[in-house]
């Protein structure tokens, strides 16, 4: 041993002294999150999204343009899957350390930012006229815009159409139809629905509806802005009976509440005949053209069916608008990340996104060339009302509570009066103090 270490030592020692080298601090790196401030001169703008496939190609061709447009700036998309980016957003929000420009649905989750003071008024420097109305509402706070709008979805009942052929079953117009054919596909030894409630929004697309259907459009509104009927309203007691209705009938696949959105197993269950329904926004389309394009010549859709006696109408929707693009307020170059949004929420970017993604343009002038995305517009031009969703318009407080609650609701571990009761009794704590 004594005789290996010691002639052992120069070799040591060259490799002591590779290591204090190596160890010595260097120049910062760019982050992620963070701009490039650089001796060079050179900048960074640094976007964070959830896009995937072809939207995600569009935002890159955006990001391309914008780079040739503005020599010496890179811009640099860091993507992530959805829910993990929540948390990372709001993790960076509060350390202080965002990025540039951000990914989100508007509504009460940017607000929450908003009311922060962690994002830029952009009210002065775009023009609100090239967005829709209904597009740019949910990113606008007291008259003042906080990021630009892209895409608008909607939320319908997928079907299989080969399944329903082959069973004689028809879309429904009413709900008592739809639990008919319910009832036949469970006897075919088919799920009805597809369903993976492990991210818990995805189950929250039933109660949404079926309260709106049973209770009206103005139901929810009432509830939050706090001005009639309350989130324990009896529309959404019977929205919950209906929901454990269904689990109980065997609506869903087994462990429903432990099966994974973000890696595609309720999809899987639709590509490969397991399952006939699904309810899911029009970025579905897009996924399936990614991950199983021969799927598409299967795939049909309906509104969620009227409720008998119910107020609500299939014309009356579930949607909501994704992405919107807004820049931290702690970017270094604030002027620069909104020239970057401009070109992230352009026409250009829409009509890519449009035509080879499904999405539905939330900027004017685009036209759509894919026969499909035409009769999804339709439905949205044709819409009386849209309900946005719950998670993305509610205080964060209340809707993690709407979203426990109704996901206990599927794992039938808990009553539909306790369940509106909890949210009820969060909105009374957090809407009302406000």
């Amino acid at each position: 041993m004594f005789k290996f270490f010691k002639k052992s030592m120069p070799i040591l020692s060259i490799l002591l002294v590779v290591l204090l080298v190596a160890c010595q601090p260097k120049a910062p790196s760019t982050s992620i999150s963070g701009s490039d401030k650089s001796n060079s001169g050179k900048k960074t703008l640094t976007v964070w999204h959830i896009e995937t496939g072809a939207a995600e190609t569009a935002l890159k061709n955006a990001a391309k343009r914008f780079e040739e447009k503005h020599p010496g700036v890179t811009v640099k998309l860091v993507r992530y899957e959805n829910d993990p980016y929540k948390t990372k957003l709001s993790v960076a929000m509060g350390a202080g350390n965002p990025p540039d420009v951000f990914h989100s649905w508007g509504g009460g989750w940017l607000k929450n930012f908003v009311d922060a003071g962690q994002v830029v008024d952009i009210t002065n420097k775009i023009d609100k006229d090239n967005y829709l109305e209904a597009a740019i509402t949910p990113a606008t706070y007291d008259g003042k815009i906080y990021g630009v709008p892209v895409g608008m979805d909607i939320v319908p009942v997928w079907y299989n159409k080969e399944i329903f052929s082959k069973y004689n079953l028809k879309e429904p117009q009413t709900y008592d139809e739809f639990l008919e054919i319910v009832k036949t596909l469970k006897s075919k030894g088919i799920i009805p629905l597809a369903l993976a409630n492990k991210t818990k929004w995805t189950g929250s697309f039933y109660m949404m509806y079926l309260a709106e259907r049973i209770g009206g459009k103005d139901l929810f509104k009432e509830a939050f802005e706090r001005t009639g009927r309350g989130f324990d309203d009896e529309a959404y007691v019977q929205a919950a009976k209906e929901i454990q209705k269904l689990v109980k009938m065997g609506a869903f696949p087994e462990g429903v509440n432990g099966l994974n959105y973000d890696t595609g197993q309720s999809r899987q269950l639709m590509y490969t005949g397991k399952a006939a329904m699904t309810i899911d926004g029009t970025w579905f389309l897009g996924t399936i053209r990614r991950e199983m394009p021969e799927f598409e010549k299967k795939l049909g859709f309906f509104m969620f069916p009227v409720i008998e006696g119910g107020k609500g109408t299939n014309k009356d929707i579930v949607g909501g608008v994704s992405p919107v693009y807004s820049v931290s307020a702690k970017s270094p170059n604030k002027d620069l990340a909104v020239e970057l949004i401009k070109e992230l929420a352009s026409k250009e970017t829409a009509q890519e996104m449009a035509n080879n993604d499904g999405v539905i343009s939330a900027i004017k002038g685009v036209k759509y060339e894919d026969d499909y995305i035409k009769k999804i517009n339709d439905v949205l031009r044709n819409a009386e009302f849209m309900q946005t969703y719950y998670d993305q318009t509610l205080p964060t407080e209340v809707a993690t509570e709407h979203l426990d609650t109704t996901q206990a609701l599927f794992g039938l571990s808990i009553t539909p009066e306790e369940a509106v009761k909890r949210v009820e009794q969060k909105a009374k704590e957090v809407i009302e103090k406000k």
